[in-house]
């Protein structure tokens, strides 16, 4: 991924990159020979044509993405376009090509990309663990018609492909075992610890929570921690609902989940506004309170299912890391102390792309929150305000010296939770 991102970055090609949601709902489009797909989702990103249209790259030209108005609302129209060929990954088939997903922890795009190439005349392959008996696979259980699979190649478990492919078979991630709390790793009290617990403190009894890859899944672990899973609603984009996700590269699936939904469907939802709050990282953040997580130094990252996220979302809740590469810090006596600053500055003048848009958020009236290890921000009209500060963080000293512009700071400035910073269990009550 990482040397296909910085191929795109350099021009090697044409490239383009859009919202996973967005891409889900293009794949039923092409599915049903429809011209594209209209929706709100980009308005005032990088998938804007006002500013970078989808291109990945200075040699992409054509244009795949319109801005339209539609009862005096302004839309993005997609370009449907062919695909020719699929390769998808399943548990089992039957002899006679019937796939079932019935053993998959992440039931992503497989059904959706299987029908759009099918109705583009192209070739569906399909890796599986082995083939079953015919009419083995019960019809409930058969995810993907014999008719839109072209070819079945049945695969050895390989694990150096790393933890997402999950080689391996674990029925506590789709729910035919259950896992007790008590079982599940505890963080060790760390910045990661620190930002989590600020982002579970604006969490409330019976929200249903999407969490973004990376920091934000502490989240998740954090409240198991705090005996707190019941009372919250994880979801993570890949289709889970509840449960505690199983963060690092498997991030994806969940131990416990309370359901499985496709991706696509489960943007349906989200795009539907079923969230309450989201919980999602951040690699740069601009004066206004935009956020870019899609373009990382020359590297082409992509969005992921951020932009549908961040639009669709009440409560949205940005955290990392205060500065990057090479930042240590210990937290000693309910202080933080830093002991090595990072060399990279995240809080920057102007973001190298535009994932999450402040003017689309104010528009819509957003409650926006940026959390790092050592301050805490909240969007306004106006900008970015720094509202509360770590014990043992001085302003002057430790925040702005490492941000290229100076945020609004509040008049009734607070230190954040001193609970957030003991190493013992925060108590907790959603």
């Amino acid at each position: 991924g990482k040397l296909f991102g910085e191929a795109v970055g350099r021009g090697d090609f044409e490239a383009y990159t859009i919202p996973l949601g967005v891409y889900g709902h293009l794949l039923r489009a092409i599915a049903g020979h429809k011209l594209g797909i209209l929706t709100h989702v980009g308005l005032h990103t990088f998938c804007d044509p006002r500013l970078d249209g989808c291109k990945a790259n200075k040699i992409t030209k054509e244009d795949i993405v319109k801005l339209v108005t539609v009862d005096g609302e302004e839309q993005l129209f997609y370009k449907t376009y062919p695909i020719q060929v699929a390769l998808i990954k399943a548990t089992y088939a039957d002899e006679d090509g019937n796939v079932t997903l019935i053993h998959e922890p992440i039931i992503g795009e497989q059904v959706e990309l299987a029908s759009a190439v099918h109705a583009c005349g192209g070739i569906v392959i399909c890796e599986v663990e082995k083939i079953v008996p015919k009419e083995s696979i019960k019809p409930k259980e058969v995810d993907i018609f014999k008719k839109m699979v072209d070819y079945v190649v049945v695969t050895k478990q390989d694990e150096s492909l790393g933890d997402y492919n999950f080689p391996i078979y674990r029925p506590e991630l789709i729910g035919e075992k259950k896992v007790e709390p008590q079982e599940l790793q505890i963080m060790p009290l760390s910045n990661r610890k620190i930002c989590g617990r600020r982002a579970c403190l604006e969490l409330k009894k019976d929200d249903i929570v999407n969490l973004g890859i990376g920091m934000p899944d502490s989240v998740g672990l954090i409240a198991a921690e705090e005996g707190g899973s019941k009372d919250i609603i994880i979801s993570i984009e890949t289709g889970v609902f509840g449960g505690v996700p199983v963060y690092g590269q498997a991030f994806g699936a969940a131990i416990n989940p309370i359901s499985l939904y496709s991706t696509t469907n489960m943007f349906d939802l989200y795009d539907g506004g079923i969230l309450d709050v989201a919980v999602l990282g951040l690699a740069e953040v601009d004066r206004t309170g935009n956020v870019n997580v899609s373009k990382l130094g020359g590297r082409m990252a992509g969005p992921g299912g951020f932009i549908n996220i961040t639009q669709n979302t009440k409560k949205v809740i940005f955290i990392g890391t205060f500065t990057g590469g090479g930042l240590k810090e210990t937290i000693k006596d309910g202080k933080l102390i830093i002991d090595q600053e990072g060399s990279y500055i995240k809080f920057k003048k102007e973001v190298a792309q535009v994932t999450f848009s402040s003017r689309y958020a104010t528009e819509k009236e957003q409650d926006v929150f940026y959390i790092t290890e050592r301050a805490v921000f909240k969007l306004t009209k106006d900008g970015l305000k720094l509202t509360e500060i770590a014990p043992g963080i001085s302003i002057e000293k430790d925040i702005l010296p490492y941000m290229e512009f100076k945020p609004i700071i509040a008049d009734d400035i607070k230190y954040m939770d001193e609970r957030i910073f003991k190493d013992e269990k925060m108590n907790l009550k959603f």
